[in-house]
């Protein structure tokens, strides 16, 4: 058993999460700590800019203008998080394995076989003085896979360890939302589903200020413009079987109406469950569990709305299960950071349609 850090840094482009696991890489032996590093809202407005800017990227080690300014600031935030993480939870350094570094992705173009997380793992090691793995995602793409979702692997990993029946379907609502279906020990099925909270938060930012819909408040006194999202859902994205994945910025063009703020809080609310709910069709057999991790699993408006879609399979967040909805992608990082020293699979033909299964990842040493 290895003890590992996992550092993910979502498309929500909220902060730093951080989580301690301890794993051989295939089995969970124990959860540890797990901490939060909230970004500034320079560091926000940096990463907005960088996004904005790295739609013109053609190299993955392009750093121009603001999105070598974007990866330091990246860079010191994580180290910054790990060395609080340490210090709170008074854990030394040396007895810390391996990190798991996924950086922070600003562009993701599979068909081009282009995908740039920023971060220097580098820089992080030196800082932090543990070895980083890092770079999670490049073999993946560079063999002709979607190079996402890269979750699945820790989610069969964690279903396996529950009592309950099949199939299971852990989804993951962050900027974009992913989905893991699990069938018993033989069938691992994954893809992004559409957008997750990406929209809304932009939503929220531009028309009230506030960074995202706690709890899904204003969603909740609005309604949802059904028309809309019934048109929104003719994209061809929509139809595509897995595996398949997106940008943050995919559906960014999708204009909402003219409509009061609740109205499109709701309306972005219910497309992101309506868009999780379109994969079913897709699956070889219809869930009869859907657990929900990251940060969507805390807007409950847009729980109810996923369960009115999905029913009557159950609906419930990942919590319920004494799993962290928040660290659920950091604790995977660091899940897979193991797997990578082990050599093991860490995506599948099935869960981002590389041609066969894959290792990854990259190690900084100190």
């Amino acid at each position: 058993m290895m003890t590992a850090i996992g550092l993910m840094s979502g498309t929500s482009l909220d902060g730093v999460d951080i989580a301690l696991i301890e794993t051989d890489g295939e089995r969970v032996a124990a959860f540890g700590p797990t901490g939060y590093r909230p970004y500034t809202d320079h560091e926000r407005g940096l990463l907005r800019e960088a996004l904005a800017q790295a739609v013109n990227l053609k190299q993955r080690d392009a750093r121009p203008g603001v999105i070598g300014e974007a990866e330091r600031a990246v860079t010191m935030a994580h180290a910054e998080a790990v060395a609080a993480f340490l210090a709170r939870n008074h854990i030394a350094r040396e007895d810390i394995e391996i990190v798991g570094f996924h950086g922070q992705t600003i562009l993701h173009r599979p068909a081009e076989r282009l995908t740039v997380q920023i971060g220097d793992a580098e820089a992080l090691a030196k800082a932090i003085r543990v070895p980083v793995m890092h770079d999670f995602r490049a073999a993946d793409v560079a063999a002709g896979g979607q190079g996402a979702p890269f979750v699945p692997v820790y989610h069969r990993a964690l279903v396996q360890s529950q009592d309950r029946e099949g199939p299971i379907c852990v989804v993951n609502i962050g900027g974009v939302s992913n989905v893991t279906y699990i069938d018993g020990a033989d069938t691992l099925i994954a893809c992004d589903t559409g957008p997750g909270n990406a929209l809304l938060d932009d939503f929220m930012l531009r028309v009230t200020g506030q960074p995202f819909d706690g709890e899904g408040r204003l969603a909740a006194q609005g309604r949802p413009d059904e028309d809309w999202i019934a048109r929104a859902l003719q994209r061809p994205f929509f139809a595509l079987p897995p595996p398949k994945s997106l940008d943050r910025n995919d559906f960014a063009s999708l204009p909402l109406p003219d409509m009061a703020a609740a109205d499109g809080a709701a309306t972005l609310t219910a497309f992101t469950a309506a868009a999780i709910a379109r994969i079913v069709p897709l699956l070889p057999k219809q869930p009869a569990n859907w657990i929900v991790a990251g940060g969507g699993a805390r807007n409950l408006t847009m729980l109810g709305m996923l369960r009115e879609r999905v029913a009557p399979a159950s609906v419930e967040s990942a919590e319920v299960l004494g799993w962290s909805a928040d660290a659920i992608e950091a604790q995977a990082f660091g899940y897979l950071a193991a797997r990578g020293l082990q050599g093991l699979p860490l995506s599948y033909p099935s869960t981002t349609g590389v041609p066969v299964p894959m290792t990854g990842g990259v190690i900084a040493k100190p």
